[in-house]
């Protein structure tokens, strides 16, 4: 039978990433991510909603590019594995902890004032060449140019 590991996951981070590196030197940013759920509960038929918070390790240069254009509350979509690490703590007892180790993060926002691409800095963003100041127009669509 063939196995699979594979996780997708769409939230915002709940702090900052932290960048450290291994005795190696390899790179290595851990991310806390918020991921909400909504659903109805079927006894009451009320809206619940309810946030997991998922840690994620991101390796080599895709961790120091995490470091430097995310902060706390950018949205990140991540495309990864799951990982079940096992230790001992210091007085002997087993401990473990489930995260994801990500493959792909993407940026879906950018988040902080003092980032270089936090959208208030007006070279953050390409140009559009025909667009060059970066300005949004409204566009005026017929219904018959929409291809549904």
């Amino acid at each position: 039978m063939a196995n699979a590991n594979l996780v997708v996951i769409m939230g915002n981070l709940t702090r900052k990433p932290e960048l450290r590196s291994t005795q190696g030197g390899r790179s290595v940013t851990t991310l806390s991510v918020a991921v909400n759920r909504v659903y109805k509960d079927k006894n009451t038929g009320e809206k619940v909603e309810n946030t997991d918070f998922i840690d994620v390790s991101v390796w080599g240069r895709q961790a120091e590019t995490c470091e430097k254009y995310l902060s706390k509350g950018s949205g990140v979509y991540v495309e990864g594995r799951l990982n079940l690490r096992r230790w001992e703590s210091q007085n002997g007892d087993p401990r473990s902890k489930l995260e994801v180790v990500a493959r792909n993060v993407q940026f879906l926002s950018y988040g902080g004032s003092n980032k270089s691409n936090s959208g208030d800095n007006e070279d953050s963003y390409p140009k559009d060449e025909t667009n060059p100041k970066g300005e949004t127009k409204s566009q005026d669509t017929e219904s018959e140019d929409i291809p549904f």
